[in-house]
């Protein structure tokens, strides 16, 4: 019998990327021509041995799984039969075999292709077609857990580290909030650790700028989406200025659509956003608003009743939303005390109650209208009561985002 050939300097000549020869044993082999009850003798004597691989001039021909072997030469008259033959009897031959400098994911890709059986029996490890050694499935299974794990390990920390970088990009407008109104309530949830959900608020000499939106996809997709969406609405806002949200609107859907090459059916992709513009004009005592897809909602301080201003049903930046798209603007008188609510999809879609339907517009406008005389702060927290007790063991299905202003005295 012959044991297998691993070299002394097998660390030294080891790349740095992990190979095949990482998960080599320094079991033994047996030569074609020993006989199965040498094979026998091996197996009895060494029970940690699951697999054999039977070579030929130093070079493999074969692989014999221990049960396998075990189960066929315990079979009546076998041992009779088969014990002076030749090994190469009861071995598999076509065994998966690698070359030592293999990579651990090309290793775990053949691996899947050849099936179960390289998982059960463990495949041959070669060094320029000479036989180096056995791995073992269960071995490779280890390995690429606790790779995948630090892979999972090093995505976390980049997704954390854009949980920064997106927060910190959001913060100069929640500055900008709290300094524009002194009773204003913003509730910015992310499904995972990243969104794509956004805001933007940013203050005059004449008034203030607001805006929500919803970006296509959540996490990380989500994330990237609002980069480019955020710095498009930024850039229109620098040469358009706040006071024209339709304007804003048209401005973004072009510069997303570019960004992103979304031009009809030659697009690879078709992303876009939702978005609720408006501006509060302090001079005049207005309120101009222009939406994609998202409401603005307006409870006036001596009525229960509450004004919708609806949306165009076209997203921006859509492969099929044109680029001469409009979206026109509502203007209309504004009273101190009113109230602003708006919300993305993340609330009103969100599944629960008994029935597992959604939580709904309905739902919210009422909070709004019970809770008016409230501080927006507690107004928000009842909301977000009423939908945790609504979601119940139901899974977030989006991001979320939904806020409250109360506006003070426009002078």
């Amino acid at each position: 019998m012959s044991s297998a050939p691993l070299q002394a300097s097998r660390a030294a000549s080891r790349p740095s990327q992990r190979c095949a020869i990482d998960l080599c044993t320094s079991w033994p082999a047996v030569e074609a021509e020993h006989t199965n009850a040498m094979v026998m003798d091996l197996f009895n004597e060494r029970r940690e041995i699951t697999s054999l691989a039977v070579i030929e001039h130093d070079r493999p021909i074969g692989l014999i799984n221990r049960d396998i072997f075990l189960s066929q030469m315990s079979k009546p008259y076998h041992r009779e039969v088969y014990d002076r033959k030749s090994c190469i009897a009861f071995m598999d031959k076509e065994p998966l075999v690698v070359d030592a400098g293999l990579s651990i994911e090309e290793l775990t890709r053949r691996t899947v292709e050849v099936g179960e059986k390289a998982l059960a029996d463990g495949f041959i490890v070669t060094r320029e077609g000479r036989f180096a050694g056995l791995g073992l499935g269960v071995q490779l299974m280890r390995i690429v857990a606790d790779l995948q794990a630090e892979k999972n390990r090093q995505i976390m920390y980049s997704i954390e580290y854009a949980s920064v970088i997106q927060r910190a990009m959001l913060r100069s407008s929640r500055e900008a909030l709290a300094i524009m109104e002194q009773d204003a309530t913003l509730v910015w949830q992310p499904r995972d650790v990243v969104g794509g959900d956004f805001y933007h608020f940013a203050q005059y000499q004449d008034g203030w700028f607001g805006a929500i939106a919803d970006c296509t996809g959540h996490g990380v997709p989500g994330a990237f989406m609002t980069m480019i969406a955020s710095a498009s609405l930024t850039q229109a806002l620098q040469q358009l200025g706040p006071r024209d949200p339709s304007a804003l609107l048209a401005a973004i859907n072009v510069s997303v659509k570019a960004m992103l090459g979304q031009s009809g059916d030659l697009s690879e992709s078709n992303d876009g956003l939702d978005i609720a513009c408006f501006w509060v004009d302090r001079r005049d005592h207005l309120l101009t608003y222009a939406g994609a897809r998202l409401a603005l909602h307006v409870l006036p301080p001596d009525d229960a009743t509450v004004l919708t201003l609806a949306p165009l049903r076209i997203g921006l930046g859509y492969a099929d939303s044109p680029a001469d798209q409009s979206w026109q603007a509502t203007t209309l008188p504004l009273q101190p005390g009113s109230l602003l609510f708006a919300t993305t999809d993340g609330l009103v879609d969100q599944i629960g109650g008994p029935r597992r339907t959604s939580f709904g517009k309905r739902r919210a406008l009422t909070r709004l209208v019970d809770s008016r005389h409230l501080p927006t702060a507690t107004l928000c927290q009842q909301l977000s009561e009423d939908l945790a007790t609504w979601q119940g063991d139901e899974l977030r299905r989006d991001d979320l985002t939904f806020l409250c202003i109360r506006v003070a005295s426009l002078t």
